[in-house]
């Protein structure tokens, strides 16, 4: 995060970022909600919802339980009636004229035995699809469910009609088949709808069901996590989950957070670290002081902006829900016309009118079409968040795959928000780099100042120091290996009148470096380099950009000289420097007004104003500070990489749309026709069994095409 940024943001910013904030969560309200649809498609979306992660895991148990509970019952019922189907088959006329033994297996009675299994299927198997009949009605989104009801009713009533005197053929296999075909269909696709969300159900059984919590006797009691509360003190042992975010007070380990952030390193903690509940604690035993639990966990946080993403609309599930609409009606209508056409025109039987009407309705269910855009945003969503990349707007993830160009903030995004030494300069004789460094990190490890800091860090060995002390404004300077060490500023070289006559120095102040230097006995030995350390994926990251065809920008506060080294360093098309945190959102605005499409990339509250001007706004690096209201996208890692992966992603996951609508819908353009009869003068006729057949193939294709969805460019 940008520290030194937070540091000197005065109220005004803070108030008009906040301000931001809740536009944009307003804006976000008013946008999104759940998707309009036929009952089916609501029924299978919200079979991806994971219910909002609260303080009892045994939440998400349930609803997985009634998620298996549904698949149950439609395996149970597609085995029930099958089953059945067996003798409803031997018993046909037709089919026992077909292989010649008509008169070899009747017997007395055997159409009402017929009639008997035939309304067993019906009435059991077909159920699910009645039922969806009358929802659909109620709802006034005649679909899926309509279509399937209305022609296995008209199959049973016509069929029943005939056994009971009316002239005509039955049709109880080909209803007996539909049904058994149908149910088999919603079997395999409630399978591919809760393995599209598996990733995401596997979050919520991150969360242990109980936690060692210190009691003020010193004694430790196991407890619910819903016993759980602010600043409790809580044990975790090696090899344990985390019960809840919070921050180590004592012991030392490494802790997986893999499910939580897709890092696949363990990630080491010690005392003062902060720590993710569900994550995994390693080798050491912690105990850490509780700062987050239940709905203000990370890991709720996470499965609530799940949840979030695949409530809000998706412009293509509305393309695909008014294309599945007019389906429904021009199945409907086709159905009458097919009757009529072949009743009344072509002056056929009856029995066959009715099959050609049966038929057309089977074959132009919108099954595919309706599960052919949710499907896809399932899988999306649950790759998404697998990998560390939460998407808020489904609509601004949609347009990700349309951006022209991306602007990233500096100072936490581009580079890690911290001094690192880029360059050590040797300007003396009798001393080497490696001493040179060994002298300076061994002086400033006895300091605080920041820079001092990251010159320690520069060095693992370090020297005993005698005679320490800081110099005001200046540096610091002590004794090490019995010579006199100083690291100095510039300016407490003019100060003692200490020449600098190497030239390597000044490209490097001219680039917006910090420049320190090292006197050994009061000689110049050396010059150390530092500067705010560039992300090592950072230039990885703006080539794959760039590979895309997207132009990469930079927003800093720093000044012109280090905007230049960072966008010479990462490659960067363009940058933009001393810019003041209020002012980002213009200069966001400023390269929408050119007519390009344009994401903003950065890390914090600041930096909302620019979020929320952007036309896709990402969070990058929030840990475990989710709620990120202004951000379309967030980015749980600090990872420029992850934003080439959310294109990526994006226009990966609208390919696999689109190619499911154009299957879908070019199915059904091609199967109607077929099904009417259209061929029937060159002996080309489709059952409605056979229609069954080759809409349940049309749908398991979609639901296979989803499931290959990658993250890949």
């Amino acid at each position: 995060m940008k520290e030194h940024e937070h540091e000197t943001k005065n109220n005004h910013e803070t108030e008009l970022a906040h301000d931001e904030v809740a536009k944009k969560a307003y804006a976000i309200y008013e946008k999104e909600g759940h998707p309009q649809g036929h009952a089916e498609e609501n029924w299978l979306e919200a079979e991806t919802q994971l219910q909002h992660a609260g303080s009892d895991p045994s939440d998400h148990q349930d609803h997985q339980d009634h998620h298996s509970r549904m698949v149950a019952d439609f395996r149970k019922r597609f085995w029930i009636s099958l089953v059945l189907t067996l003798p409803i088959l031997v018993l046909s006329p037709m089919l026992q004229t077909l292989v010649g033994l008509r008169e070899a297996i009747r017997f007395p009675g055997d159409v009402y035995v017929l009639f008997g299994l035939a309304s067993a299927v019906f009435w059991y198997g077909g159920w699910p699809f009645l039922k969806g009949l009358f929802e659909e009605l109620k709802s006034r989104r005649p679909g899926m469910m309509t279509l399937v009801a209305v022609a296995i009713a008209t199959a049973y009533l016509y069929s029943s009609a005939v056994v009971f005197g009316l002239a005509g053929k039955m049709f109880f296999w080909e209803l007996a088949s539909l049904v058994d075909i149908m149910l088999l269909g919603h079997w395999i696709e409630m399978k591919s709808v809760m393995g599209a969300s598996k990733a995401l159900e596997e979050l919520a059984k991150l969360m242990p069901s109980d936690a060692h919590k210190l009691m003020p006797d010193g004694g430790v009691k196991d407890v619910p996590l819903s016993e759980l509360a602010l600043d409790d003190k809580v044990l975790i042992k090696p090899g344990e989950k985390i019960p809840a975010d919070g921050v180590i007070v004592e012991g030392e380990s490494s802790v997986n957070e893999a499910m939580l952030t897709g890092e696949s390193t363990p990630v080491s903690k010690k005392k003062g670290g902060k720590v993710i509940g569900g994550a995994i604690n390693g080798e050491g035993s912690l105990t850490i002081e509780v700062k987050g639990t239940g709905k203000d966990s990370f890991l709720s946080q996470v499965i609530d902006l799940v949840k979030q993403a695949q409530e809000s609309k998706s412009k293509t599930q509305d393309l695909a829900n008014t294309a599945a609409l007019w389906l429904t009606i021009v199945a409907l209508g086709g159905g009458v016309i097919t009757f009529l056409i072949w009743q009344v025109l072509m002056n056929k039987e009856f029995a066959f009118a009715i099959e050609r009407t049966v038929t057309v309705m089977v074959i132009a269910c919108p099954h595919a079409l309706g599960l052919a855009v949710p499907l896809v945003v399932a899988v999306s969503t649950a790759l998404a968040a697998k990998n560390g990349l939460l998407i808020r707007s489904r609509v601004a993830f949609e347009g990700a795959r349309k951006l022209q160009a991306i602007i990233f903030d500096k100072t936490g995004t581009l580079t890690e928000g911290r001094f690192g030494v880029t360059e050590t300069l040797v300007l003396g004789e009798d001393i080497d780099e490696e001493t040179l460094r060994k002298y300076a990190a061994s002086v400033d490890a006895n300091s605080e100042h920041p820079i001092a800091r990251a010159i320690a860090s520069a060095s693992e060995k370090k020297l005993p120091v005698e005679n320490f002390k800081s110099i005001p404004g200046k540096g610091a300077e002590g004794r090490v290996e019995g010579k006199d060490v100083k690291v100095v500023s510039p300016g407490f070289l003019r100060e003692q009148n200490i020449a600098l006559t190497d030239e390597r120095v000044e490209p490097l102040q001219a680039q917006g470096k910090t420049v320190v230097f090292v006197l050994v006995d009061g000689k110049l030995k050396g010059a150390i380099a530092l500067a705010d350390i560039v992300r090592p994926e950072a230039k990885q990251a703006i080539d794959a950009l760039k590979a895309l065809n997207i132009r990469c920008l930079m927003l800093t506060g720093d000044n012109k000289a280090t905007a230049k080294w960072v966008s010479d360093q990462v490659g960067l098309d363009e940058y933009f420097a001393e810019v003041l945190p209020q002012d980002k959102a213009a200069k966001v605005k400023e390269v929408q007004s050119r007519g390009v499409l344009v994401a903003m990339t950065g890390d914090g509250v600041n930096d909302a104003p620019a979020l929320a001007q952007a036309d896709v706004g990402i969070a990058i690096g929030a840990g475990s500070d989710v709620a990120v209201e202004t951000a379309d996208v967030i980015l749980v890692r600090s990872n420029p990489l992850d934003v080439v992966a959310i294109v990526q992603l994006s226009r990966a996951t609208y390919r696999k749309m689109i190619q499911n609508l154009l299957w879908a819908t070019g199915y059904n353009t091609f199967a109607i026709p077929l099904a009417a009869g259209a061929l029937y003068a060159w002996g080309v006729l489709l059952t409605p069994a056979l229609g069954a057949v080759l809409m349940s193939a049309s749908t398991v294709i979609v639901a296979i095409n989803a499931r290959l969805l990658k993250i890949k460019p």
